[in-house]
Protein backbone atom coordinates (compact mmCIF):
# COMPACT_ATOMS: atom_id res chain seq x y z
CA UNK A 1 0.00 0.00 0.00
CA UNK A 2 2.59 2.52 1.15
CA UNK A 3 4.22 1.98 -1.99
CA UNK A 4 1.08 3.11 -4.05
CA UNK A 5 0.85 5.72 -2.02
CA UNK A 6 4.45 6.98 -2.59
CA UNK A 7 4.33 6.39 -6.74
CA UNK A 8 0.66 7.69 -6.52
CA UNK A 9 2.47 10.95 -5.03
CA UNK A 10 5.47 11.47 -6.82
CA UNK A 11 4.28 11.05 -10.09
CA UNK A 12 1.58 13.46 -9.81
CA UNK A 13 4.25 15.91 -7.75
CA UNK A 14 6.60 15.64 -10.70
CA UNK A 15 4.26 16.16 -13.71
CA UNK A 16 2.29 19.46 -12.49
CA UNK A 17 5.58 20.85 -11.20
CA UNK A 18 7.29 20.44 -14.66
CA UNK A 19 3.82 21.46 -16.58
CA UNK A 20 2.93 24.38 -14.55
CA UNK A 21 5.38 26.83 -16.19
CA UNK A 22 3.81 25.35 -19.77
CA UNK A 23 0.41 26.23 -18.90
CA UNK A 24 1.45 30.22 -17.66
CA UNK A 25 3.10 30.62 -20.88
CA UNK A 26 -0.54 29.16 -22.70
CA UNK A 27 -2.65 31.32 -20.20
CA UNK A 28 -0.65 34.43 -21.90
CA UNK A 29 -1.75 33.40 -25.38
CA UNK A 30 -4.93 32.31 -25.13
CA UNK A 31 -5.85 35.32 -22.81
CA UNK A 32 -6.68 33.37 -19.71
CA UNK A 33 -5.47 36.26 -17.32
CA UNK A 34 -6.81 38.13 -14.43
CA UNK A 35 -8.99 41.26 -15.43
CA UNK A 36 -10.18 44.10 -13.94
CA UNK A 37 -12.72 42.20 -12.05
CA UNK A 38 -9.87 40.60 -10.28
CA UNK A 39 -7.99 43.19 -8.63
CA UNK A 40 -9.66 42.34 -5.43
CA UNK A 41 -6.74 39.15 -5.37
CA UNK A 42 -4.22 41.55 -4.15
CA UNK A 43 -2.22 41.82 -7.49
CA UNK A 44 -2.90 44.70 -9.49
CA UNK A 45 -0.99 43.36 -12.73
CA UNK A 46 -2.23 41.10 -15.48
CA UNK A 47 -1.68 37.61 -13.82
CA UNK A 48 -1.92 34.16 -15.67
CA UNK A 49 -4.70 32.20 -14.16
CA UNK A 50 -4.73 28.79 -16.04
CA UNK A 51 -2.45 26.66 -13.90
CA UNK A 52 -5.20 24.34 -13.08
CA UNK A 53 -4.59 21.96 -15.88
CA UNK A 54 -1.58 21.27 -14.74
CA UNK A 55 -3.02 20.26 -11.58
CA UNK A 56 -5.73 18.08 -13.47
CA UNK A 57 -3.07 16.59 -15.87
CA UNK A 58 -0.68 15.42 -12.86
CA UNK A 59 -3.52 13.91 -11.11
CA UNK A 60 -4.84 12.31 -14.06
CA UNK A 61 -1.54 10.51 -14.94
CA UNK A 62 -0.72 9.51 -11.63
CA UNK A 63 -3.66 8.23 -10.79
CA UNK A 64 -4.65 6.09 -14.79
CA UNK A 65 -1.11 4.93 -14.22
CA UNK A 66 -1.59 3.38 -11.19
CA UNK A 67 -5.06 2.09 -11.50
CA UNK A 68 -3.05 0.17 -15.11
CA UNK A 69 -0.16 -1.20 -13.05
CA UNK A 70 -2.86 -2.62 -9.51
CA UNK A 71 -5.38 -4.12 -12.42
CA UNK A 72 -2.13 -5.81 -14.10
CA UNK A 73 -1.43 -7.01 -10.64
CA UNK A 74 -4.64 -7.76 -9.38
CA UNK A 75 -4.47 -5.72 -6.12
CA UNK A 76 -7.61 -4.08 -7.01
CA UNK A 77 -10.94 -5.08 -8.71
CA UNK A 78 -12.42 -2.89 -11.25
CA UNK A 79 -15.31 -4.64 -12.03
CA UNK A 80 -16.33 -6.42 -9.23
CA UNK A 81 -19.01 -5.82 -6.84
CA UNK A 82 -18.51 -2.24 -6.30
CA UNK A 83 -18.35 -1.31 -9.76
CA UNK A 84 -15.40 1.04 -9.59
CA UNK A 85 -14.73 0.97 -13.26
CA UNK A 86 -18.62 2.54 -13.89
CA UNK A 87 -17.70 5.18 -10.40
CA UNK A 88 -14.45 6.11 -12.32
CA UNK A 89 -15.51 6.41 -15.42
CA UNK A 90 -18.32 8.88 -14.09
CA UNK A 91 -16.05 10.74 -11.92
CA UNK A 92 -13.54 11.50 -14.56
CA UNK A 93 -16.52 12.70 -17.04
CA UNK A 94 -17.58 14.86 -14.35
CA UNK A 95 -14.28 16.27 -14.11
CA UNK A 96 -14.33 17.26 -18.01
CA UNK A 97 -17.72 18.88 -17.95
CA UNK A 98 -16.22 21.20 -15.40
CA UNK A 99 -13.19 21.79 -16.39
CA UNK A 100 -14.70 22.49 -19.77
CA UNK A 101 -17.18 25.31 -18.38
CA UNK A 102 -14.27 26.80 -16.54
CA UNK A 103 -11.30 26.90 -18.97
CA UNK A 104 -13.96 28.72 -21.03
CA UNK A 105 -14.65 30.82 -17.65
CA UNK A 106 -10.84 31.84 -17.72
CA UNK A 107 -10.54 32.90 -21.01
CA UNK A 108 -13.77 34.56 -21.66
CA UNK A 109 -15.67 34.58 -18.60
CA UNK A 110 -18.98 33.01 -18.56
CA UNK A 111 -21.78 33.88 -16.15
CA UNK A 112 -21.96 32.61 -12.84
CA UNK A 113 -25.20 30.54 -13.41
CA UNK A 114 -23.69 28.82 -16.87
CA UNK A 115 -21.00 27.55 -14.49
CA UNK A 116 -23.08 26.73 -11.68
CA UNK A 117 -25.02 24.04 -15.02
CA UNK A 118 -21.61 23.08 -15.31
CA UNK A 119 -21.41 22.12 -11.66
CA UNK A 120 -24.72 20.68 -11.16
CA UNK A 121 -23.77 18.40 -14.74
CA UNK A 122 -20.94 17.15 -13.16
CA UNK A 123 -22.47 16.35 -10.06
CA UNK A 124 -25.33 14.13 -11.25
CA UNK A 125 -23.02 12.44 -13.80
CA UNK A 126 -20.73 11.33 -10.95
CA UNK A 127 -24.39 10.12 -8.89
CA UNK A 128 -25.58 8.17 -11.93
CA UNK A 129 -22.32 6.43 -11.70
CA UNK A 130 -23.08 4.93 -8.47
CA UNK A 131 -21.19 7.17 -6.45
CA UNK A 132 -23.03 8.50 -3.79
CA UNK A 133 -24.02 9.31 0.01
CA UNK A 134 -25.88 6.36 1.28
CA UNK A 135 -25.96 6.95 4.91
CA UNK A 136 -24.98 9.26 7.40
CA UNK A 137 -23.48 8.14 10.81
CA UNK A 138 -23.24 10.78 13.59
CA UNK A 139 -22.05 9.89 17.28
CA UNK A 140 -25.93 10.34 18.01
CA UNK A 141 -27.71 10.13 15.01
CA UNK A 142 -27.23 6.23 12.60
CA UNK A 143 -29.25 6.25 9.13
CA UNK A 144 -27.27 3.54 7.24
CA UNK A 145 -29.26 3.76 4.52
CA UNK A 146 -31.18 6.08 2.87
CA UNK A 147 -34.36 6.31 0.19
CA UNK A 148 -31.95 6.59 -3.80
CA UNK A 149 -33.69 9.86 -4.59
CA UNK A 150 -32.63 11.44 -1.43
CA UNK A 151 -29.47 9.73 -1.75
CA UNK A 152 -28.47 10.86 -5.49
CA UNK A 153 -30.12 14.89 -4.57
CA UNK A 154 -27.76 14.92 -0.89
CA UNK A 155 -24.70 13.89 -3.13
CA UNK A 156 -25.43 16.23 -5.97
CA UNK A 157 -25.88 19.15 -2.90
CA UNK A 158 -22.98 17.84 -0.99
CA UNK A 159 -20.58 18.20 -4.56
CA UNK A 160 -21.58 21.56 -5.33
CA UNK A 161 -21.39 22.86 -1.78
CA UNK A 162 -17.68 21.53 -1.85
CA UNK A 163 -16.45 22.62 -5.38
CA UNK A 164 -18.18 26.45 -4.50
CA UNK A 165 -16.13 26.76 -0.86
CA UNK A 166 -13.11 25.76 -2.57
CA UNK A 167 -13.88 27.93 -5.24
CA UNK A 168 -14.87 30.98 -3.55
CA UNK A 169 -11.78 30.64 -0.91
CA UNK A 170 -9.27 31.18 -3.93
CA UNK A 171 -8.41 34.74 -2.90
CA UNK A 172 -4.99 34.80 -1.80
CA UNK A 173 -1.80 33.70 -3.52
CA UNK A 174 -1.75 30.38 -2.48
CA UNK A 175 -4.77 29.50 -0.10
CA UNK A 176 -7.48 27.17 -1.82
CA UNK A 177 -4.14 25.23 -3.07
CA UNK A 178 -2.58 24.99 0.37
CA UNK A 179 -6.14 23.97 2.02
CA UNK A 180 -6.78 21.82 -0.18
CA UNK A 181 -3.23 20.14 0.28
CA UNK A 182 -4.10 19.87 4.03
CA UNK A 183 -7.62 18.44 3.58
CA UNK A 184 -6.23 16.17 1.18
CA UNK A 185 -3.49 14.46 3.78
CA UNK A 186 -6.05 14.54 6.47
CA UNK A 187 -8.41 12.65 4.59
CA UNK A 188 -5.72 10.30 3.36
CA UNK A 189 -5.25 9.32 6.92
CA UNK A 190 -8.80 9.17 7.50
CA UNK A 191 -9.20 6.45 4.68
CA UNK A 192 -5.77 4.47 5.98
CA UNK A 193 -7.50 4.19 9.57
CA UNK A 194 -11.00 3.40 8.13
CA UNK A 195 -9.54 0.55 5.89
CA UNK A 196 -10.86 2.51 2.72
CA UNK A 197 -10.45 0.90 -0.66
CA UNK A 198 -7.15 1.56 -2.23
CA UNK A 199 -8.78 3.08 -5.35
CA UNK A 200 -9.88 6.52 -2.75
CA UNK A 201 -6.56 6.14 -1.43
CA UNK A 202 -4.44 6.56 -4.54
CA UNK A 203 -6.99 8.78 -5.85
CA UNK A 204 -6.45 11.52 -2.88
CA UNK A 205 -2.83 11.06 -2.82
CA UNK A 206 -2.24 12.10 -6.41
CA UNK A 207 -4.81 15.25 -5.28
CA UNK A 208 -2.49 16.16 -2.79
CA UNK A 209 0.96 15.15 -4.80
CA UNK A 210 -0.14 17.58 -7.74
CA UNK A 211 -1.17 20.19 -5.70
CA UNK A 212 2.24 20.04 -3.50
CA UNK A 213 3.75 20.48 -7.44
CA UNK A 214 1.60 23.22 -8.12
CA UNK A 215 2.02 25.35 -4.62
CA UNK A 216 5.79 27.17 -5.17
CA UNK A 217 4.19 28.48 -8.49
CA UNK A 218 1.22 29.54 -6.34
CA UNK A 219 2.71 30.58 -3.06
CA UNK A 220 2.99 34.74 -2.13
CA UNK A 221 4.48 36.26 -4.19
CA UNK A 222 1.93 33.97 -6.82
CA UNK A 223 3.45 33.45 -10.34
CA UNK A 224 0.39 31.82 -11.52
CA UNK A 225 -3.16 31.44 -10.65
CA UNK A 226 -5.19 28.04 -10.22
CA UNK A 227 -7.75 29.80 -11.73
CA UNK A 228 -11.37 28.76 -11.70
CA UNK A 229 -10.41 25.69 -14.01
CA UNK A 230 -8.08 24.49 -11.53
CA UNK A 231 -10.32 25.41 -8.10
CA UNK A 232 -13.83 23.96 -9.36
CA UNK A 233 -11.72 20.67 -9.99
CA UNK A 234 -9.99 20.61 -6.38
CA UNK A 235 -13.76 21.27 -5.04
CA UNK A 236 -15.46 18.12 -7.06
CA UNK A 237 -12.44 16.34 -6.76
CA UNK A 238 -12.43 16.63 -2.61
CA UNK A 239 -15.97 16.32 -2.42
CA UNK A 240 -16.42 12.81 -4.40
CA UNK A 241 -13.23 11.56 -3.29
CA UNK A 242 -14.26 12.02 -0.02
CA UNK A 243 -17.53 9.80 -0.71
CA UNK A 244 -15.10 7.16 -2.37
CA UNK A 245 -13.46 6.48 1.05
CA UNK A 246 -16.36 7.14 3.61
CA UNK A 247 -18.24 5.15 1.65
CA UNK A 248 -19.18 1.04 3.27
CA UNK A 249 -16.50 1.84 6.47
CA UNK A 250 -18.97 2.16 8.71
CA UNK A 251 -16.66 3.79 11.23
CA UNK A 252 -17.92 6.17 13.89
CA UNK A 253 -18.60 8.67 11.98
CA UNK A 254 -18.63 8.32 7.97
CA UNK A 255 -19.88 11.79 6.54
CA UNK A 256 -19.35 13.98 8.55
CA UNK A 257 -15.67 13.21 8.97
CA UNK A 258 -14.74 14.72 5.14
CA UNK A 259 -17.48 17.68 6.45
CA UNK A 260 -14.79 18.28 9.35
CA UNK A 261 -11.90 18.13 7.09
CA UNK A 262 -13.49 20.72 4.62
CA UNK A 263 -14.74 23.01 7.60
CA UNK A 264 -13.01 26.30 7.14
CA UNK A 265 -14.11 26.80 3.33
CA UNK A 266 -17.49 24.99 3.97
CA UNK A 267 -18.30 27.57 6.86
CA UNK A 268 -16.50 30.67 4.41
CA UNK A 269 -19.13 29.48 1.83
CA UNK A 270 -22.17 29.04 4.06
CA UNK A 271 -21.74 32.95 5.83
CA UNK A 272 -21.06 34.32 2.30
CA UNK A 273 -24.18 33.52 1.00
CA UNK A 274 -25.76 34.45 4.47
CA UNK A 275 -23.94 37.63 4.18
CA UNK A 276 -24.71 38.57 0.10
CA UNK A 277 -28.87 37.95 1.10
CA UNK A 278 -29.15 39.96 3.73
CA UNK A 279 -27.06 42.75 1.79
CA UNK A 280 -28.56 42.27 -1.60
CA UNK A 281 -31.80 41.02 -0.65
CA UNK A 282 -32.24 38.59 -3.58
CA UNK A 283 -30.79 35.63 -5.08
CA UNK A 284 -28.72 37.71 -7.58
CA UNK A 285 -26.80 39.07 -4.33
CA UNK A 286 -25.52 35.28 -4.41
CA UNK A 287 -22.96 35.02 -7.31
CA UNK A 288 -21.87 39.00 -6.67
CA UNK A 289 -17.88 38.83 -5.46
CA UNK A 290 -17.26 40.65 -2.34
CA UNK A 291 -14.58 41.13 0.68
CA UNK A 292 -16.64 39.63 3.17
CA UNK A 293 -14.42 36.44 3.37
CA UNK A 294 -12.53 35.63 6.37
CA UNK A 295 -9.27 36.20 4.49
CA UNK A 296 -9.96 39.84 3.53
CA UNK A 297 -11.10 40.72 6.90
CA UNK A 298 -7.74 39.45 8.25
CA UNK A 299 -5.86 41.70 5.55
CA UNK A 300 -7.67 44.30 6.55
CA UNK A 301 -6.86 43.64 10.48
CA UNK A 302 -3.52 44.05 9.21
CA UNK A 303 -2.14 40.87 8.48
CA UNK A 304 0.07 40.70 5.54
CA UNK A 305 -1.35 38.40 2.53
CA UNK A 306 1.02 35.63 3.63
CA UNK A 307 0.36 35.91 7.17
CA UNK A 308 -3.37 35.72 6.77
CA UNK A 309 -2.58 32.88 4.55
CA UNK A 310 -0.81 30.71 7.47
CA UNK A 311 -3.00 31.56 9.83
CA UNK A 312 -5.88 30.19 7.37
CA UNK A 313 -3.60 27.36 7.10
CA UNK A 314 -2.99 26.33 10.33
CA UNK A 315 -7.19 27.14 11.16
CA UNK A 316 -7.44 23.87 8.54
CA UNK A 317 -4.97 22.35 9.96
CA UNK A 318 -6.50 22.35 13.15
CA UNK A 319 -9.78 20.91 11.42
CA UNK A 320 -8.04 18.45 9.63
CA UNK A 321 -6.48 16.96 13.10
CA UNK A 322 -9.69 17.12 15.06
CA UNK A 323 -11.23 14.41 12.40
CA UNK A 324 -8.57 12.37 12.31
CA UNK A 325 -8.83 11.67 16.32
CA UNK A 326 -12.48 12.24 15.76
CA UNK A 327 -12.12 8.88 13.47
CA UNK A 328 -9.40 7.69 15.17
CA UNK A 329 -10.51 8.24 19.19
CA UNK A 330 -13.68 9.27 19.72
CA UNK A 331 -15.58 12.26 20.08
CA UNK A 332 -14.50 13.29 23.84
CA UNK A 333 -10.58 13.04 23.31
CA UNK A 334 -11.63 15.10 19.61
CA UNK A 335 -13.15 17.79 21.61
CA UNK A 336 -11.10 17.72 24.72
CA UNK A 337 -7.92 18.33 21.88
CA UNK A 338 -10.25 21.21 20.66
CA UNK A 339 -10.48 22.47 23.92
CA UNK A 340 -7.03 22.96 24.38
CA UNK A 341 -6.00 24.82 21.28
CA UNK A 342 -8.97 27.19 21.49
CA UNK A 343 -7.73 27.73 25.38
CA UNK A 344 -4.09 28.05 23.89
CA UNK A 345 -5.05 30.28 20.73
CA UNK A 346 -7.31 32.40 22.93
CA UNK A 347 -4.21 32.90 25.80
CA UNK A 348 -1.47 33.74 23.29
CA UNK A 349 -3.88 36.06 20.98
CA UNK A 350 -2.68 39.12 22.11
CA UNK A 351 0.92 38.25 22.05
CA UNK A 352 0.63 38.10 17.85
CA UNK A 353 -1.32 41.53 17.61
CA UNK A 354 0.35 44.50 16.83
CA UNK A 355 -1.31 47.36 18.30
CA UNK A 356 -1.26 50.51 15.63
CA UNK A 357 -0.57 53.82 16.48
CA UNK A 358 -1.77 55.16 13.73
CA UNK A 359 2.75 56.37 12.52
CA UNK A 360 3.26 52.77 11.50
CA UNK A 361 5.36 52.45 8.26
CA UNK A 362 3.95 49.55 5.84
CA UNK A 363 6.53 48.08 3.65
CA UNK A 364 5.72 46.22 -0.07
CA UNK A 365 6.63 42.84 0.41
CA UNK A 366 7.36 42.30 -3.91
CA UNK A 367 9.93 45.35 -3.93
CA UNK A 368 10.70 46.33 -0.27
CA UNK A 369 9.48 50.00 -0.76
CA UNK A 370 8.02 52.05 1.85
CA UNK A 371 4.54 53.96 2.59
CA UNK A 372 5.36 56.37 4.87
CA UNK A 373 2.18 58.27 5.71
CA UNK A 374 4.53 61.85 6.88
CA UNK A 375 5.03 61.74 3.02
CA UNK A 376 2.19 60.04 1.44
CA UNK A 377 2.00 59.96 -2.44
CA UNK A 378 1.72 62.84 -4.18
CA UNK A 379 1.96 61.80 -7.66
CA UNK A 380 -0.80 59.35 -6.94
CA UNK A 381 -2.68 62.33 -5.26
CA UNK A 382 -2.06 60.89 -2.11
CA UNK A 383 -2.22 64.10 0.71
CA UNK A 384 0.31 63.94 3.60
CA UNK A 385 -0.70 62.66 6.97
CA UNK A 386 -2.74 59.84 4.88
CA UNK A 387 -2.40 56.59 7.24
CA UNK A 388 -2.24 53.53 5.27
CA UNK A 389 -5.73 51.99 6.12
CA UNK A 390 -6.91 55.46 4.74
CA UNK A 391 -5.54 54.63 0.92
CA UNK A 392 -8.22 54.13 -1.76
CA UNK A 393 -8.40 50.47 -2.42
CA UNK A 394 -7.29 50.83 -5.97
CA UNK A 395 -3.83 52.17 -5.02
CA UNK A 396 -1.23 50.73 -5.64
CA UNK A 397 2.90 50.63 -4.99
CA UNK A 398 4.20 52.87 -6.91
CA UNK A 399 7.69 51.02 -7.56
CA UNK A 400 5.88 47.52 -8.62
CA UNK A 401 2.35 48.15 -9.35
CA UNK A 402 1.29 45.83 -6.35
CA UNK A 403 -1.85 46.31 -4.51
CA UNK A 404 -2.36 47.33 -0.55
CA UNK A 405 -2.79 43.56 -0.08
CA UNK A 406 1.06 42.85 -0.95
CA UNK A 407 2.05 44.90 2.08
CA UNK A 408 2.81 44.58 5.88
CA UNK A 409 3.52 46.64 8.99
CA UNK A 410 7.15 47.70 8.75
CA UNK A 411 9.21 46.60 12.03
Amino acid sequence: MWGNIAIAFILAFVVTFVTTPYTIKIAKKVGAVSDESERRRAHNKTMPKFGGPAVILGFLVSTIYLLIVMSMENTIDLYGTFQYWKKLLGFLLGIFIISAFCAVDDIKTIKPITKLTGQVLGAIVVAISGIRIEGITLPFINIPEIHEITSVLLTIVWIIVVTNAINLIDGLDGLSSGISVISSISLLIIFVLNGSSMISIVLITALAGSLVGFLPFNFSPAKTFIGDTGSNFLGFSLSVISILGSAKTYTAAVIVLPLIVLGLPIFDTIFAVIRRLIKGKSLKAVFKADKGHLHHKLVAKGFSQKQAVLILYGISAIFGIFAVILCDSGIWKALSFLLIVVVAVAAGYKNFGTEKTGKELYECTQCKYIYNPKFGNEKAGIAKGTQFDQLPEDWVCPVCGEGKDMFQMSN
